[in-house]
């Protein structure tokens, strides 16, 4: 059941870090990190519904990843494309919509298919949606945007405008954003939309990320002060 969200939260952005060391750190393969960091994934999706919060922004697969080892970047791909084929219902069930950000030509054509369907299935019955950035870079999602508007020949050039172009549009701008694994950086992650986010930064790698660290987040939200420049 949805509760009602105490928190004034309409969109949490979430960079996912830590997975490679929280296997390392126990000893296991880089591999099953990222199994688990997509498990507790789900866990906090349903945290973020149970809270009342209609949108989240997940960090799951940067521009700059493609350049890590092939042999990761396969086991990823293959984790990727199980969870597009079998996670749907699920999502369905708990009433996910599922939206992909980011630059979808990198991906295989099997795999962008299985985006559209994903996204098509998941849009009737909703109570959140995920955001989920996949090949994203903020600074290659800004100069992509640029140049729609350049070949619109769009001038002058405003604000709203630009926004219309982005990955992410018409996703709402961040509220917060909490980033996992105690590095304290965005990572070209949303760095327009996120230009008045609230940023949490969390020594927990992500597998580990507990319901009490994200409700503490939340209740900290809560007490900030926000004056977007005002």
């Amino acid at each position: 059941m949805t509760m009602n969200n105490a928190h004034g939260v309409s969109c949490v952005g979430i960079i996912m870090d830590g997975n490679r060391r929280w296997a390392r750190a126990q000893g296991r393969p880089v591999f099953e990190g990222h199994a688990a960091g997509y498990r507790r994934l789900q866990d906090v999706l349903r945290w973020t519904r149970d809270e009342g919060i209609k949108h989240a922004a997940v960090y799951a697969f940067s521009t700059e990843n493609w350049q890590r080892a092939e042999e990761e970047v396969g086991y990823l791909m293959k984790l990727f494309r199980s969870i597009l084929k079998n996670e749907t219902k699920k999502m369905i069930e708990e009433r996910v919509r599922v939206r992909f950000v980011g630059d979808r030509a990198r991906f295989d054509e099997d795999m962008q298919k299985m985006m559209a369907d994903m996204e098509a299935a998941t849009a009737e019955r909703y109570d959140l949606t995920l955001h989920l950035l996949m090949s994203y870079g903020g600074r290659a999602e800004i100069v992509a945007a640029a140049n729609a508007l350049l070949c619109e020949g769009a001038a002058p050039v405003t604000e709203d405008a630009f926004a219309q172009k982005l990955w992410s549009h018409p996703m709402p701008d961040p509220d917060l954003v909490i980033r996992t694994g105690g590095e304290q950086r965005l990572s070209n992650f949303l760095p327009w939309q996120s230009a008045y986010s609230e940023l949490f930064f969390v020594d927990t790698f992500w597998p580990d990320f507990s319901r009490e660290e994200f409700d503490t987040v939340l209740e900290e939200f809560a007490a900030r002060e926000r004056r977007h420049g005002r």
